[in-house]
């Protein structure tokens, strides 16, 4: 079902990884979505109720769409890039990705020195990479068969 791992010398996942700029390229648009669709949501209902229905749907949208086979959200897969299991390969599933969610709080807290970490990371992890144990792979070395799911 998933592409074997390239040579491995460990369990871990070897092969290329997806760069900076496709990485910030991504984020910026699921940033955009996922703020316009909170936006939307607030002036509905209301800024406390409708901020924390937002909040919610933006856990959910990155936890199952990360998690999804494809490791895609609505960003990554406009830049070509997904998510993928370090270890194992595949995907991550749905409470890692929710974990990762949250792990980006850390990664941005220091003056996002947790995503700049991938700069000069051998395997290109960010802090939120490496505490769920993932990286960020191009579809072309990792094909993704459907989407979402």
């Amino acid at each position: 079902m998933y592409p074997p791992p390239p040579e491995t010398a460990s369990s871990a996942v070897r092969g290329p990884r997806a760069g900076f700029w496709q990485r910030l390229a991504a984020a910026i648009i699921d940033a955009i979505l996922v703020g316009v669709v909170g936006i939307i949501i607030e002036v509905i209902l209301g800024r406390s109720i409708g901020a924390i229905i937002a909040f919610v749907l933006g856990v959910a949208y990155y936890g199952w769409l990360e998690g999804s086979n494809s490791g895609q959200t609505v960003g990554k897969r406009a830049m070509g890039i997904r998510v993928y299991d370090f270890r194992q390969g595949g995907p991550i599933g749905t409470g890692r990705a929710i974990g990762r969610y949250f792990a980006r709080w850390l990664s941005a807290l220091p003056c996002f020195l947790g995503y700049l970490w991938m700069l000069w990371d051998g395997e290109k992890q960010t802090w939120h990479d490496k505490l769920v144990g993932d990286v960020v792979v191009p579809v072309s070395a990792y094909p993704v068969e459907s989407w979402p799911n």
